[in-house]
């Protein structure tokens, strides 16, 4: 590797000469990464890969395998490179090259020339891989309780990204992916880039079918629940739900005549009311649009603000909790508010909403690494984390476990990877080290 020695000297301490340079030979800033090697090692990811991607590959005598340049931006994400520029330095990392097993990695030119080969059959096939990781968790605790929360996202675009259009409900241009998670345990079910005009619940029937056939056969009792904001709000997914006999709570958008109907439920204040302070009601009533085939369920809560005589503020929910009250069906919709925690991980901790190419493809293979690389450390957190730690973000689990300095030395059949003994979280890395090791999937 050629790189520019530099050495400069410090002049914060008075009493002795202090020098710092980029000599150090084989050290590494990422000695942790080697605990998702000893993962993706236990689940078998690359019997995985190998079985779900397949991707033609018409170069002469190839240096990496696309399957191999794969696994390494994989790993890249995970570890918080963003830039497909970090290879150029990653690549000469000893750690990254013992963690992929490779004697040399990839540079940019190679993740480039990755992202010009895939095709729209590969996205779905890096995107099912990235379901298959879910469906490892789902069978190893034999899940019977999913919630399908159901939303889209905007990933802002710079340029002339093909497809990119101005999303009105964001004031910007992008694409707007559909996504789905599990309400309980954070994993992302699916995750589908569109066009920048898709409405919010464009294909969204669809792929909730095909998610509600796949988990019902996955589980022996399933209790399953789809939520939605008024983006969903549609009678599709209603007709859809109940069809299945799936449990739904849905936002609905607030028009004059759910108003005037709420109005009539409210009781108003009397005269030992506490007009300064703010009130709530809830209350169910049942309601046709002209669109549905037959009347629902919706909750309903009705605030009066402080200082205010009236009951101005109404919310509206759909569902076919018949048998639930109105303030239970708002706590139920309420707990959705941790997806947009899941989507900011993902777009932030996992780049998810980077578009740095310009087409609508490569864009999209972009989207599904993102979503194989979060469900791989939600699975690495499910199954191997301490419980206190299992929530953890990736930031923190990267500050924590990944970014530990380490030394390597090599021996005649040896390898040894010396970490930090100064590391404030060493106790951690081995605890969770040994769960990996104990692991059996």
């Amino acid at each position: 590797m050629f790189s520019n020695v530099h050495q400069k000297q410090l002049y914060f301490n008075n009493k002795k000469t202090i020098l710092v340079a980029n000599d150090g030979g084989t050290l590494t800033n990422d000695a942790g990464i080697v605990l998702v090697a000893e993962f993706l090692k236990k689940i078998d990811f690359d019997k995985l890969l190998k079985n779900r991607v397949h991707i033609e590959d018409k170069r002469q005598s190839p240096e990496h395998q696309w399957s191999e340049v794969i696994k390494q931006w994989l790993f890249q994400l995970i570890a918080g490179y963003s830039k497909d520029r970090d290879a150029n330095t990653i690549q000469y990392d000893e750690v990254f090259k013992q963690a992929l097993e490779q004697e040399s990695l990839s540079s940019q030119s190679t993740f480039s020339n990755l992202l010009k080969t895939l095709t729209a059959e590969n996205i779905e096939q890096l995107s099912q891989t990235a379901k298959d990781l879910g469906d490892l968790w789902m069978t190893h605790e034999v899940t019977e309780n999913i919630i399908l929360d159901v939303d889209s996202t905007a990933c802002f675009t710079y340029g002339k990204q093909e497809k990119a259009q101005y999303i009105s409900h964001y004031g910007a241009k992008g694409l707007h992916p559909f996504v789905c998670f599990d309400g309980l345990t954070g994993l992302a079910l699916d995750m589908r880039n569109r066009r920048g005009q898709a409405y919010t619940s464009t294909g969204s029937k669809d792929y909730l079918e095909k998610m509600i056939d796949h988990y019902s056969e996955m589980t022996s009792a399933p209790y399953m629940m789809v939520r939605g904001d008024s983006g969903f709000a549609t009678p599709e997914i209603y007709d859809l739900c109940e069809e299945k006999d799936i449990k739904y709570v849905i936002k609905l958008k607030i028009n004059k005549r759910l108003t005037a109907m709420a109005e009539e439920h409210v009781l108003y204040c009397g005269k030992d009311s506490d007009f300064t302070k703010t009130e709530s009601q809830y209350f169910n009533m049942v309601y046709q649009a002209a669109s549905w085939k037959k009347p629902r369920t919706v909750a309903v809560k009705a605030t009066r603000p402080a200082s205010e005589f009236f009951f101005n503020d109404f919310q509206f929910i759909v569902t076919n909790y018949e048998n639930f009250s109105a303030k239970l069906i708002f706590q139920i919709y309420q707990k959705r508010g941790n997806m947009e925690n899941f989507i900011k991980e993902m777009k932030s901790g996992f780049f998810a909403s980077k578009t740095d190419s310009h087409t609508f493809v490569e864009n999209s293979a972009r989207l599904a690494l993102s979503f194989i690389a979060y469900n791989i450390m939600h699975l690495m957190k499910n199954l191997t984390f301490p419980e206190k730690e299992k929530k953890t973000v990736i930031d923190t689990i990267r500050f924590r476990l990944f970014h530990i300095a380490g030394k390597i030395t090599k021996h005649a059949r040896q390898i040894n990877i010396h970490l930090s003994s100064a590391n404030v979280y060493d106790q951690l890395f081995w605890n969770v080290l040994a769960n990996i090791q104990r692991l059996n999937i």
